[in-house]
């Protein structure tokens, strides 16, 4: 195993919580024991809790699966140190009634709560990206006042009302931090704008590097700084070989229509970030392979981020620190299945770690 992790900078490292029907033994096959039920999913969160995880990302999905927030509700009173990373689809809750809603909960968490900016489609409509965008951006400039404890006054071009902070705000007086990630024009000046944390998919060490200049840049231009963070499946074994076999394992019985209807039954089945994920498949050798230890194969059957870590203790830790050299404050990790893949990465990798939850008060 490589040096002590006091030698490197800390990071925060998370979880995933499989709220959208998406949890395999093998990919495109669903298994009854393995889908978005209540008990399930929170037995995933323990596992990450008892795992010695800062954090867990709980996504969302329309169609799919379980309701986040009330999902986050019941798990809260649950927890004792495992923070919350909470998905919403911005525009599906009215922007008053949303800040109230997580307010609460993170009065609940006591500060343990962050949210996940997405900003997607709502049911039934299509909004071309630009204003798609737009309207995100007005959401979380809304949001963020509301749960400071502001008044909000706007005109927007999708918002037009003036509202009281409701009577509860988030914990400590301050908003939750807001991760928000996208690839497109519109999407980098979204979250240049208005996020806390930029996420990035999976992408080559040099694709990192450059996406995240960028975002520097444009973060500069409003006067602002960005943490940044990297959401990533992770496959490790003992050997670099039990690694691959277990990637291989992952996709055997996958159907490639099966897949194809996986990848678009989300609502955010084309965007920026989807066709890069699919532009990396494109580049990998014959066995998914787009870098050392990076494979796309994961993405046959998935969409959004769609690559995985594949590789032993020695492997998977070094990426994950030539990550965190480029600028990665935050890790999201996940694995198939996800329970069981939580408790390999958090025996063989996590503790050479040096790592503690991202704070809103700094």
């Amino acid at each position: 195993m490589q040096a002590s992790s006091e030698s490197f900078p800390s990071c925060e490292v998370s979880w995933f919580s499989a709220l959208c029907d998406d949890d395999y033994e093998f990919l495109g096959v669903p298994d009854k024991n393995l889908e978005s039920s209540w008990e399930h999913c929170r037995n995933i969160v323990l596992g990450a809790e008892k795992g010695g995880f800062d954090r867990i990302l709980l996504p969302s999905g329309y169609s799919l699966g379980l309701d986040t927030m009330a999902f986050a509700g019941g798990m809260a009173p649950l927890l004792r140190c495992l923070k919350l990373l909470t998905a919403i689809r911005c525009g599906e809750v009215w922007a008053p009634q949303q800040a109230r809603q997580i307010a609460t909960l993170d009065q609940m968490l006591e500060g343990r709560l962050d949210i996940n900016i997405i900003s997607s489609d709502l049911p039934g409509e299509t909004l071309e990206s630009a204003p798609r965008y737009r309207r995100t951006l007005e959401f979380m400039q809304i949001l963020r006042a509301l749960l400071s404890g502001q008044s909000v006054d706007t005109d927007g071009e999708f918002h037009k009302f003036s509202v009281t902070p409701p009577r509860l705000q988030g914990y400590g007086g301050k908003s939750p931090l807001f991760y928000f990630g996208g690839l497109s024009e519109a999407a980098r000046e979204t979250a240049a704008a208005a996020a806390d944390v930029y996420l990035m998919w999976p992408d080559t060490l040099e694709g990192v590097e450059s996406v995240l200049s960028d975002m520097r840049v444009r973060a500069a231009r409003h006067g602002r700084n960005l943490r940044f963070g990297y959401r990533v499946h992770v496959i490790v074994r003992d050997t670099e070989r039990e690694a691959r076999k277990a990637a291989s394992r992952l996709v055997s019985r996958l159907d490639a229509s099966a897949g194809d209807r996986i990848r678009n039954r989300s609502l955010d089945a084309v965007t920026a970030g989807v066709l890069h994920q699919s532009a990396l498949r494109d580049r990998a050798d014959s066995e998914g392979y787009v870098e050392d230890i990076l494979w796309t194969g994961i993405g046959r059957a998935r969409s959004g981020c769609g690559a995985a870590l594949v590789g032993n203790p020695d492997q998977i830790l070094a990426r994950l620190r030539a990550y965190q050299e480029l600028g990665m404050e935050a890790f999201i990790l996940s694995g198939y299945p996800h329970q069981v893949e939580c408790d390999l990465f958090a025996r063989h990798v996590l503790p050479f770690l040096n790592h503690t939850p991202l704070s809103r008060f700094n």
